[in-house]
């Protein structure tokens, strides 16, 4: 189809039928207002949406919504949303909607996608099958750069493939980015000496919009492997920006901080699958998507939709690597495999610096807890002689 389909939940209002519920979500995000008006052509209703089906789901209704490709200027993605997800959610006649997703035809996808995508990202680690081990520096914010650097250098010896800011780590007096991106390379770099292993490290840099390809270019002077965005809080565009700026030559981390402030509530907003191909669309190389057995709450059959949105062909663009986190140790691994496959990342915090012999212990102990996985051995089996996953199931058990 070379049209706009979009998919939404909605519960109209007592007073409106559904038909007149889903007509009203046509109407306002194409032609439409709230009253009859004189400067409504046949030339303008060329443009008007079409509810494609309408039927009952859970307490309210799911539909499908066309909407003319002509009404989206191509490549402008502010204007795709304003569209899509634009001034139906205020509408009077909805209790409740959410999008759920949208399908754009390939006139509309004249995007470049990820430059690595996760195939990249595995050639630059060395991997091909297995899942990559990531983590967050933990305490999120307080550190200063060389106790940073030090707490990477340790993950980095455990095992991890990646290591990544938090997403409030920025570029704070008491751990200013340079200092710290220097002195985390610096210790990278001592770490591969020991192991031969090249590790990610994934630098916050992010920053107002007009600021953001700046500073990703200072980053890699000083020679980051990976830079960080925070996608929702900086703007689709800002991770267009830098995705499409030559002098980016690294892969680009997403986190989504904020999402759920969009995305949580199951009858309203918009879920993460749109979110998921825009950032796919525009670049990201990976996007953290949840956890099947973490601290946040996910459905999952939403949340295998979602990564698959991320790994699926798609006009020819390279796959964005999913990251599963929030809550993750080395007793959740097998669950979160089973659940969503082995190609993504598992990204643990303080299932890593939490565990009772420190971060290398830690980081051993989820290398271990995914090498068992892959050898279809079970958790508490393999942990019999290997004493770091062992002491990881003791202190936080194994679901």
């Amino acid at each position: 189809m070379e049209d706009v389909t979009a998919t939404y939940y909605f519960r109209p209002r007592a007073d409106t039928t559904p038909e007149a519920a889903a007509q009203a979500i046509v109407e306002e995000e194409t032609t439409g207002t709230w009253t009859d008006i004189t400067t409504t052509t046949e030339y303008v209703r060329r443009l008007d949406g079409e509810v494609l089906s309408l039927e009952a789901s859970g307490k309210g209704f799911v539909t499908r919504v066309r909407y003319p490709a002509e009404i989206f200027e191509a490549g402008n993605i502010p204007q795709y949303l304003s569209v899509v997800a634009g001034n139906l959610f205020g509408l009077a006649r909805l209790e409740a909607v959410r999008l759920i997703d949208v399908d754009f035809p390939e006139s509309l996808v004249p995007f470049r996608g990820p430059k690595f995508g996760m195939e990249g990202v595995r050639r630059l680690i060395g991997t091909t099958e297995r899942p990559h081990v990531g983590t967050i520096i933990k305490p999120k914010v307080g550190l200063n750069p060389k106790d940073t650097a030090g707490v990477a250098y340790h993950a980095a010896v455990g095992g991890v493939d990646l290591i990544k800011d938090d997403e409030t780590l920025t570029d704070q007096t008491f751990c200013r980015l340079d200092e710290r991106l220097s002195a985390v390379m610096e210790r990278l770099d001592e770490a591969k000496e020991q192991t031969g292993r090249q590790v990610l490290y994934a630098v916050n840099i992010s920053a107002r919009a007009d600021e953001i390809v700046e500073r990703a270019e200072h980053a890699i002077d000083l020679g980051a492997n990976m830079v960080m965005i925070d996608v929702i809080t900086c703007g689709f565009t800002a991770l267009q920006a830098l995705a499409e700026a030559q002098s980016v030559r690294v892969p680009i981390h997403v986190h989504r901080t904020m999402h759920a402030a969009i995305t949580r509530n199951p009858e309203h907003g918009i879920a993460m699958r749109p979110i998921a191909r825009i950032v796919r669309m525009l670049g990201g190389d990976q996007l953290h998507t949840g956890t099947v057995s973490g601290k946040m709450s996910h459905d999952v059959d939403e949340l295998r939709g979602d990564n698959a949105a991320l790994t699926e062909p798609y006009f020819g663009l390279k796959p964005t690597f999913p990251v599963a986190s929030g809550g993750l140790h080395p007793g959740k691994v097998a669950a979160e495999l089973t659940n969503l496959g082995t190609n993504i990342v598992l990204q643990a915090g303080g299932g890593i610096h939490g565990h009772p012999d420190g971060t290398e212990a830690g980081a051993r102990a989820m290398r271990q807890a995914v090498d068992a996985f892959m050898e279809g051995v079970s958790a508490d089996e393999y942990a019999k002689d290997h004493y770091e996953l062992k002491r990881a199931l003791e202190r936080w058990g194994n679901r």
